[in-house]
Parts: C-alpha cells; sequence; structure tokens
C-alpha cells in the first residue's frame, strides 16, 4: 500500500469506496449511470410498496394501479442497466439486462392493454434470452 494516494476498490452498484486510510476529501464517488439506475429500481420498489396504501394513480387520461406502474418502472431499470454494463466492459451482464428488461416491460404493457401477442413473445424472448445465456457461460 502507498499511502497518500487513492487506491480504490472495484465498483459496487456504482459506489466507489477508497481505502479508509487515505484522506481523499470525499469518502464516496457517486457515478451517473448506476446511480439512474439505482434511483429508477427503487422508484420501481416503492411504487409496489405503495401499492395496499394508495389508490389508482393518473397517468394521462388512464388510471393505473402503482404495483403496474412498478412493473413497466423495473423493466425501464432493467433496459438502463444494459448500457451501463456495456460500457464497464460487462457485455454478457448488458445484454442480460437488454434482454430480460424487454421482456419485463413487454409483459407489463402486453398485460395492461390485454395484447396476448405482445406477452407471449415476452416469454419467448425470455426463453431465447435464456438459452442465450446458457449457452455463453457453458464450457463444453
Amino acid at each position: 500500500m502507498v499511502y497518500g494516494t487513492r487506491w480504490p476498490t472495484p465498483p459496487v452498484a456504482g459506489v466507489v469506496v477508497t481505502d479508509p486510510n487515505v484522506d481523499t476529501g470525499t469518502a464516496l464517488d457517486l457515478e451517473p449511470g448506476p446511480t439512474l439506475v439505482g434511483l429508477v429500481v427503487g422508484t420501481g420498489g416503492l411504487l409496489f410498496l405503495l401499492d395496499p396504501l394508495v389508490g389508482p394513480l393518473a397517468v394521462g387520461e388512464i388510471r393505473v394501479r402503482p404495483i403496474a406502474l412498478s412493473a413497466v418502472v423495473l423493466g425501464v431499470g432493467f433496459c438502463l442497466g444494459a448500457p451501463v454494463f456495456v460500457r464497464r466492459g460487462h457485455r454478457l451482464f448488458g445484454i442480460a439486462h437488454g434482454v430480460f428488461g424487454l421482456a419485463w416491460v413487454g409483459v407489463a404493457v402486453g398485460t395492461a392493454f390485454g395484447l396476448g401477442v405482445v406477452v407471449v413473445a415476452a416469454v419467448i424472448l425470455v426463453v431465447a434470452g435464456a438459452g442465450f445465456l446458457i449457452a455463453c457461460t457453458r464450457t463444453w
């Protein structure tokens, strides 16, 4: 260990924690991409928890239950996570987030609007994405 220099640990959930023995002026650096993803996913979780406490919310001209909004917001969070992982060099995690984020949004939107074709396509996307991930990680 070299004292007086900054040796950050690998980022975890968008937060870089530095060596506590080195005074750098701040103990934590927030990166915009992972922070945004965390806020979106946190909002989805909050909507999920608020569902029993509040009635349907107005979204434009329609009223939607918070739990339905939660599903869409979580899907958007997964989709936002895709480029964040790819930018950090985790291509496979990025692909997984993108595929499953699109599928999650597809299931939520298809169910909300009664579009069975969209729901079936989303389920097929999940199965195909899982197969792709298994094929990518499997060593023969």
